[in-house]
């Protein structure tokens, strides 16, 4: 009992570590599933320590926009060539993450301490937008990566206060299309960087391509269980299943979530159709589910705690967005084929809603 409690006061005094940090807690996950049919599924977390009001927002061809320059000032003027479905953020007609009808998708990822936007000079503004708006103009006028890439070197993004959140939102961008091809788009120290991502995962800081580095500390990691080993005439088998994935790193921080998610999808066995691969992607994304509570940090001296808001997935090839939320797990999900892609304003479809538990009580036999 006394050795109990001693760990217990341990664990405790950990857990008041943590909630002092410093460091307000990122947390957001991506993967791709690509089932046998040749349909590319893309997944992702969204966490954050406070409710992003988030809705699912069509957005019709032909849709007027204008961008934000620093400063506040109006910025690049651009026509959607393409109909856009996803979630957005604190009613705006912006994307969080989403697809268009080519089999576009495109999601933001915190990216703090390493976002540094490009600089805006006066004459810079008429093709400048802001961080939050990158996605919608891309998703708007580009069918795939490759015209994702060339378009991005036309643009600027500066460094734009987003007002309801009170600063600079300090963005990566993670690009799919139905081809399976993926990109991730970063600003760092004012130059934009396009890396290409074999893998389809992506988290948050520090910069990709230290991420594909890192993966170099997990070679060891396999999905077969490690035979016994015999040390000196001592035979020591390992505890159960899973001994292959031994070492696997199990806490919330980003580089820890991306060695996990690179592990869950690409040792996941293979499914045949895009509906079994949208399935598979939100049971891979339950390994990154965060209750609140669990990653907390200090910001401006307020504990913040991150939870999972929400958990979206894009099927590329058929042109749907699925989602849940913290509050009700059902798996809900927008056909943008069936959507009035030619509509004369964007449509709003809520996310809310309350978990419903079935009792299955009169059905006993």
């Amino acid at each position: 009992m006394k050795r109990r409690a001693i760990c217990l006061a341990a664990l405790t005094t950990i857990l008041c570590c943590l909630a002092a940090s410093d460091q307000p807690a990122v947390a957001c996950t991506g993967i791709r599933v690509k089932p046998k049919d040749g349909s590319v599924i893309v997944a992702r977390t969204l966490e954050f320590a406070a409710d992003l009001q988030s809705n699912i927002i069509v957005i019709p061809r032909a849709t007027a926009s204008v961008g934000t320059a620093p400063g506040d000032k109006p910025g690049l003027l651009w026509k959607s060539k393409y109909g856009i479905a996803g979630a957005n953020g604190f009613g705006m007609p912006v994307i969080v993450d989403g697809l268009n009808e080519k089999g576009l998708g495109i999601g933001i990822f915190y990216f703090p301490g390493y976002a540094q936007y490009q600089e805006v000079k006066a004459e810079d503004a008429a093709k400048t937008i802001a961080p939050w708006e990158l996605p919608v103009y891309l998703l708007g006028t580009c069918a795939n990566v490759e015209e994702v890439v060339q378009a991005v070197g036309s643009i600027r993004v500066g460094g734009v206060v987003q007002k309801d959140m009170g600063y600079v939102p300090p963005c990566h961008y993670v690009v799919h299309d139905a081809s399976g091809r993926c990109v991730v788009l970063e600003y760092v120290g004012g130059q934009r960087k396009i890396h290409d991502n074999p893998l389809g995962v992506i988290t948050n800081s520090p910069a990709f391509d230290w991420h594909l580095t890192n993966l170099c500390n997990y070679v060891n990691l396999s999905v077969n269980n490690v035979p016994p080993v015999d040390i000196a005439g001592l035979k020591l088998p390992s505890f159960g299943q899973g001994s292959g994935m031994l070492g696997l790193p199990g806490d919330f921080t980003p580089p820890s979530r991306f060695i996990r998610a690179v592990a869950f999808s690409q040792s996941a066995l293979p499914v045949a159709t895009a509906h079994e691969g949208v399935l598979q992607a939100f049971h891979l994304l339950n390994q990154f589910d965060i209750p609140k509570g669990a990653a907390r940090g200090v910001d401006n001296g307020k504990t913040m705690a991150d939870y999972t808001l929400w958990t979206s997935a894009s099927d590329l090839t058929n042109h749907r967005y699925y989602f849940r939320t913290f509050d009700n797990s059902r798996i809900r999900m927008i056909d943008l084929t069936k959507m009035d892609l030619d509509a004369a304003e964007i449509k709003t479809i809520s996310m809310a809603g309350q978990e419903v538990i079935e009792d299955l009580s009169s059905k006993a036999k």
